[in-house]
């Protein structure tokens, strides 16, 4: 296909300005959008907050209150029916999830089980009908009954308490005053809060952690709450403690007359001449006519007002409250008061929410961080670029402009899905600049190699982009494969790396066979070359007549040794899991004066006994790392870690960056992770099962299998922290590796239809020189990419590029010493065809790529 078709022209270039006008909005400022149409104002990608800073936390509901909750409502209807049929009864108790009680007279058990029956009966649920029983009813000897709750109708409450906390954590983000942030449902129990700019995470998460369920009862005047404790207290009323230090016992009514429900306004008010804090507030109708019936009738006595089931004040009712407003002393700072306040105003949540993972950097890191991805990139491109037109001078400008208007692309494509574009996003895009030219670089050495043939170079063209698509196309479905793997282990992080590596490939991809296509053929059309330009370097490589197979015993042993060197290393020392594995506290802090000292780091949070602490100084002697251990308490148990580490360091050190990470989350992400790789690997390698013989996927899978172990051997050797970015990287690395080995392979089985009498080492080898130039290419721009930003990337990215930079060296290697033998040693080719290896052979066509033997 000479020519291109106009309306196949006009269709590529409308959709580049169209790509130009989604992706513009990013370089407008965000007073510049609203002045956009509302189509256009939001096509930009969000950068996340570990770009521009901010906190990013996965709150877990307490399953604990909500079997409380489900208990005591148990209990109460229980009690209800029971007296409503004049059912006598003793030892009402309940404890977890069951529920007992002895009938006293034998005679009315069976009165009483009728009685029950409206709580165990079944119900249906769902939209395919299925039943849900809440209770169940067991019956015992001597008149016991046991009432059960069943985990269905937990789940059930569980369910519900996520979609009212949504709400409720909405109000109170933005309460404080935080314009960007979202609220999103995470799985059945979580809920996930990003908050984005400079916040104050601690506040943030004390308001978002507590239920601030208000209620109001009367205090038990019958006894106090020390003489409760020492003896027995009715039936009616309980024992709460106050907010005090030391807390207080009272005894109180169970019973609530007013709740947070019926508050229509609340108000922190400070009094500045006595400093004191108190609570105003202003109740509905029904609020109003309960308090002032309840303070008529119990004037002279005491109000206990209770906050998450602590008694917060306990006034005395001198007169009656009959409008439904007043004021409540609290013993509460101001900044506590407004708090309580804000809490109060956006409702009461149905359960705590636990912090089971939190990730904060602070805005002048996110900033740092955004401006060191974007100096990688720039470094990157000229690199790239400049070794392209090295090589190609003509077509090199033309992959330059390809590559450009493919960043155009992936930028649009990451505007119109609404992306957020994170720190490995970034890194992302950086590799993609190095990655995307092997498209290019696989259809000129086509192009080449058809000039060569005696094709003229219109046809050589062609030909060309069509032999190279099938090529192209299977090589990068494994690094699909891989990104669709990582967009589905459960960060936001590496899911922003997945996305860009996904959006890259098939925008460049994409860009190769219509942009880069039409640009080819329009120069062929206006300069009418009649042969390849004479400028093309990479006949260099036409020379080359390695014979890779002939040492490939040496390379075997060689890589066999290391491989089992770094299993034993894995084994027996492990790898330094970071907290995404192991659990635990990454902080990075810089002092505000001078440099940070590690060892008064650890001296310092050695006192707190919060375990083993290890401290780091980074590049900038100013900065330094820390990591706490996983404490073993339970979730919450975490964040108390970090937040005595906050108050012990924040008069000497800022906070730049917080990873906290919860035992449930972290044994998630270890199983994602694992699964992941396995997952990844079998759906690549049943591809290339599917799309080559047997023999060639037993080759990827060693090949593959090789680069992961020598990875992980890396990371045993340098004791570099094993995280989710580093599962990211061993995943691109696969992805890469395969992308490599099957363009080796491709090229060996067109030699195997072609050739089919020359043996098969000869054979690999032929296969191999043939491909090194796209090989050599493409491997250079990828590092030069990774080695930009290993230098340039800032700190937090560098130990990913590090890891990619030997991945990708790793895999080169494995792709000609690795992969290609296993043909070799499966018997690719029956023994009677390769017995005569030793035999010159010389097949007509035979290209200069292809050594004589």
């Amino acid at each position: 296909m000479h020519r291109f078709s106009r309306l196949k022209a006009v269709l590529i270039w409308v959709l580049v300005v169209v790509a130009v006008v989604v992706a513009a909005p990013n370089l407008l400022s965000d007073g510049q959008r609203s002045k956009l149409p509302a189509w256009l104002a939001h096509s930009h990608v969000a950068l996340g907050p570990d770009v521009q800073g901010g906190s990013h936390l996965l709150f877990q509901i307490e399953r604990a209150d909500i079997v409380k909750e489900r208990l005591e409502r148990t209990v109460a209807d229980i009690r209800g029916k029971l007296r409503e049929s004049n059912i006598r009864y003793t030892g009402l108790t309940g404890n977890d999830q069951d529920v007992t009680v002895k009938i006293t007279d034998a005679g009315q058990v069976e009165a009483a089980i009728n009685a029950l029956s409206a709580l165990t009966a079944s119900r249906k649920s769902g939209w395919f009908g299925g039943s849900i029983q809440n209770v169940t009813l067991e019956r015992g000897t001597d008149g016991q009954l046991t009432l059960r709750i069943s985990k269905d109708s937990i789940d059930e409450g569980i369910a519900a308490a996520q979609a009212q906390s949504l709400e409720v954590v909405e109000r109170r983000i933005a309460g404080l005053g935080i314009n960007d942030y979202s609220v999103r449902a995470d799985g059945r129990d979580r809920i996930d809060v990003k908050a984005l700019g400079s916040i104050d995470v601690e506040r943030l998460k004390n308001i978002l952690n507590e239920p601030a369920q208000l209620s109001v009862r009367m205090i038990d005047e019958s006894m106090s709450g020390q003489q409760a404790l020492a003896g027995r207290w009715p039936a009616t009323s309980e024992v709460l403690y106050s907010l005090d230090d030391p807390p207080i016992p009272y005894l109180v009514d169970r019973t609530d007359f007013v709740t947070g429900k019926n508050l229509v306004d609340v108000q922190a008010v400070v009094d500045a001449q006595t400093n004191t804090v108190a609570i105003s507030y202003k109740l509905d109708s029904e609020g109003a006519e309960h308090l002032a019936q309840k303070t008529r009738q119990n004037i002279g006595r005491h109000l206990a007002v209770l906050f998450d089931d602590q008694v917060m004040a306990a006034p005395m009712i001198n007169a009656p409250i009959l409008d439904g407003t007043g004021t409540v002393p609290v013993s509460f700072s101001e900044d506590g008061a407004h708090d309580l306040a804000l809490m109060l105003r956006a409702g009461a949540l149905p359960a705590t929410l636990t912090t089971v993972e939190e990730r904060t950097v602070s805005t002048a890191l996110g900033a740092e961080s955004k401006r060191a991805g974007l100096v990688a990139g720039f470094v990157a491109a000229l690199l790239v670029i400049g070794l392209m037109f090295a090589f190609y001078r003509k077509l090199g400008i033309i992959t330059g402009i390809s590559l450009a208007l493919s960043l155009v692309l992936i930028l649009a494509v990451l505007s119109a899905i609404g992306a957020t574009l994170t720190l490995p996003g970034i890194a992302g895009i950086v590799l993609i600049i190095g990655m995307a030219v092997d498209a290019n670089v696989l259809v000129y050495e086509r192009i080449r190699e058809e000039a060569k043939a005696g094709h003229s170079f219109a046809d050589a063209i062609d030909n060309g982009f069509s032999r190279a698509f099938l090529t192209i196309l299977d090589a990068n479905v494994t690094i699909i494969i891989a990104a669709v793997i990582l967009y589905y282990l459960g960060s936001d992080t590496v899911r922003g790396f997945a996305v860009t590596l996904a959006a890259g490939i098939l925008t460049t991809v994409f860009t190769t066979f219509t942009l880069t296509r039409w640009i080819v053929v329009t120069w062929l059309h206006r300069k009418h070359p009649r042969h390849l330009p004479r400028d093309v370097q990479t006949g260099i490589f036409d020379r080359a007549n390695i014979r890779f197979m002939g040492i490939r015993r040496y390379t075997f042993t060689v890589s066999a040794a290391l491989s089992i060197l770094a299993m034993v290393g894995f084994a027996t020392v492990g790898a330094n899991l970071g907290v995404d594995f192991a659990g635990g506290s990454h902080v990075e802090v810089k002092a505000k004066q001078g440099s940070a000292d590690p060892n008064d780091i650890r001296a310092r949070l050695g006192d707190l006994n919060i375990g083993d602490i290890e401290a780091r100084r980074l590049a900038d002697a100013s900065t330094a790392l820390v990591r706490i251990q996983a404490q073993g308490g339970g979730e919450n148990a975490e964040q108390s870690a970090m937040t005595l580490l906050r108050d012990e360091l924040a008069n000497d050190y800022e906070i730049r960056s917080v990873e906290v990470v919860g035992p449930a989350v972290s044994g998630e992400l270890t199983r994602a992770a694992t699964l992941g790789l396995l997952g990844s690997l079998a759906v690549i390698l049943l591809y290339i099962w599917l799309r080559f013989e047997w023999q060639f996927a037993i080759g990827a899978i060693i090949a593959t299998l090789h680069d992961i172990i020598l990875t992980l051997g890396l990371f045993v050797l340098t004791g570099m922290e094993f995280n989710l970015t580093s599962v990211a990287a061993i995943l691109t690395i696969v992805g890469y590796s395969l992308n490599d080995t099957v363009v080796v392979y491709d090229r060996m089985r067109e030699n195997l239809k072609r050739y089919r009498k020359m043996p098969l080492p000869i054979l690999i080898d032929a296969s191999i020189n043939q491909t090194l130039s796209r090989t050599v290419l493409t491997a250079a721009t990828t590092l030069l990419a990774l080695l930009a930003l290993c230098l340039f990337g800032g700190e937090v990215i560098r130990p990913f590029a590090f890891v990619m930079l030997f991945g990708v060296a790793v895999g080169t290697f494995s792709s000609i010493y690795i992969a290609a033998p296993v043909l070799i040693a499966f018997k690719l080719r029956p023994d009677a065809v390769d017995s005569d290896q030793n035999k010159k052979v010389a097949e007509p066509g035979t290209n200069s790529g292809n050594p004589a033997v």
